[in-house]
């Protein structure tokens, strides 16, 4: 079976994301962006150990080496075991064991011990790679784990410095698959195994002896695409299978899509006038009609009308965020006294594919302009951008970010607590919004491992969001694939991190490959 990816030109994958992988070596640079690679992780694991396995948020890592959980099946708040078939928390929540299951080997048949396990995530904690996630995702380098231990060869602990419940999202992150150090290579666990590796191509097999059993297909070679063109002429050609597009294909035939889980949202300046004042925030969002805001995503995104998006667990049904009548946007602009004569700027970046995001800022200015609330334009490079709502030089930006794993804590906290409302390259919180309200129940829900009780605590932080509304949801982007009709199990998954070892090839009648 041969997968197509398109490249982009960004390799970062949102405030909570990676950066772009070290060119180490002339295949690794063929490959593109971190973002928009296939199996481009399985290569470098092949090459560079240490400064390679710690960029993250690749694809389909998990065909080389997967977690010790498993995140892709569903997102509705369970994980699903893989090499470990169970696991518990201690009661005040520092120690987190995990059993790992019997039989499972490294490609090179050495088994899968506590020792090994540990030994990966010690590696990939410590690494000092640029643009890594785990500052983000594991609150510092190392953060919160004070220790990896192995108490026994079928055992792995996790020791923490203080409770933290995302950590089992974070472990089934992309970037943790098990691989074990051999020199300067790494050997995955997976159910398949790197065969070959050129520029612009990687080639899989399945690995004898893997605990979950065969995959449906033998081979899997990736290769890169970069264009539409490309694409339409190797499907015409018949020799291209899949293509997972970064956006809307331009010939939707045999095109699949779902929203997923990165979310553009409007972050009002809260510390400046007018936008401190919370009745100005609220005729923003009664101004902005979803359904013209959803022309102007064109096929790209889709309308969010709540603060997480569809299929995400904890997320909080009820009034849409977005849309009210122009008595309403007269009513709050009255209230809440928008200063006469004053224009205010909408700050985004210059992107344009495959969100037009310039575009959607048009459509907004026209919106809330004929709404009575006069806004500019101000577009910027992706750099210049951050560095100014990092320094607060905003009134209201336009930005993304996305919910990590499908867990809301990854995404609620670093947007809407005073821990990173703090003007420096530390700043993700770009509204400088400060309610201790929402710290207390945000820090709370991190500590709890019951997560139905986390998910009560993440709708009580919604519902004051919903009253604040210190950020506006907006938009949530769509993942696509495009598959030929003989290509069966395709399911696409709101993370990108679509199940491979489960699609085949099933000739039809008549049509030869």
């Amino acid at each position: 079976m041969k997968i197509y990816t398109r490249t982009g030109d960004d390799g970062r994958t949102g405030v909570l994301g990676a950066g772009r992988l070290s060119k180490a070596d002339a295949r690794i640079e063929a490959y593109g962006t971190v973002d928009e690679l296939n199996a481009a992780l399985g290569v470098a694991r092949s090459l560079d150990a240490e400064r390679l396995l710690a960029e993250v948020d690749i694809r389909y890592a998990e065909p080389l080496a997967p977690k010790l959980q498993d995140l892709v099946v569903r997102l509705q708040g369970e994980v699903d075991p893989a090499l470990a078939t169970r696991w518990s928390v201690s009661r005040d929540g520092l120690i987190w064991t995990f059993s790992l299951r019997e039989g499972a080997r490294f490609h090179d048949g050495t088994p899968v011990t506590g020792a090994e396990v540990a030994a990966s995530f010690q590696r990939q904690l410590v690494a000092e790679v640029p643009g890594a996630a785990w500052p983000a995702l594991l609150r510092g380098r190392p953060g919160v784990v004070k220790d990896v231990r192995a108490p026994d060869a079928r055992t792995v602990q996790f020791v923490l410095l203080q409770p933290y419940a995302p950590l089992l999202t974070v472990l089934a992150h992309p970037g943790f698959g098990i691989a074990r150090g051999s020199g300067d290579k790494l050997v995955g666990s997976g159910p398949y195994r790197v065969v070959d590796a050129a520029a612009g191509r990687m080639a899989l097999e399945a690995a004898p002896g893997y605990w979950g059993g065969p995959p449906r297909t033998e081979r899997i070679v990736f290769l890169e695409v970069t264009t539409d063109d490309n694409a339409e002429a190797e499907f015409d050609a018949r020799s291209l299978d899949v293509w997972f597009p970064p956006g809307p294909p331009r010939r939707m035939t045999g095109a699949l899509s779902t929203p997923g889980l990165r979310v553009g949202y409007l972050a009002f300046q809260t510390e400046k006038e007018p936008f401190a004042r919370k009745k100005i925030r609220h005729a923003v969002a009664a101004a902005l009609d979803p359904a013209v805001i959803g022309v102007s995503l064109e096929s790209a995104a889709v309308p969010l009308q709540s603060f997480l998006p569809p299929g995400v667990w904890a997320r909080r049904e009820g009034s849409p965020l977005l849309g009210g009548s122009r008595a309403q946007v007269r009513t709050l602009l009255a209230e809440g006294g928008w200063p006469k004569g004053h224009k205010a700027t909408i700050l985004v970046p210059d992107d344009t594919t495959p969100l037009n995001v310039p575009k959607l800022a048009g459509t907004l200015e026209a919106v809330l302009g004929a709404a009575d609330i006069p806004v500019q334009v101000k577009t910027a490079g992706a750099d210049a951008v951050r560095a100014a709502l990092q320094a607060g030089e905003h009134e209201m930006a336009l930005v993304e970010a996305s919910v990590v794993g499908g867990d809301p804590h990854l995404f609620l906290f670093p947007l809407s607590t005073s821990e990173g409302a703090s003007k420096g390259p530390r700043a993700l919180n770009y509204s400088f919004y400060r309610n201790p309200r929402v710290d207390d129940v945000l820090v709370r829900a991190a500590q709890l491992s019951n997560r139905v009780e986390r998910a009560k605590l993440y709708q009580r932080a919604q519902i004051i969001l919903v009253d604040d509304l210190p950020w506006l949801p907006i938009y949530v982007r769509l993942v696509w694939g495009v598959a030929r009709p003989e290509v069966q199990n395709l399911r696409l998954h709101p993370t990108g991190l679509h199940r491979l070892n489960s699609v085949s090839l099933e000739p039809l009648p008549g049509i030869q490959r």
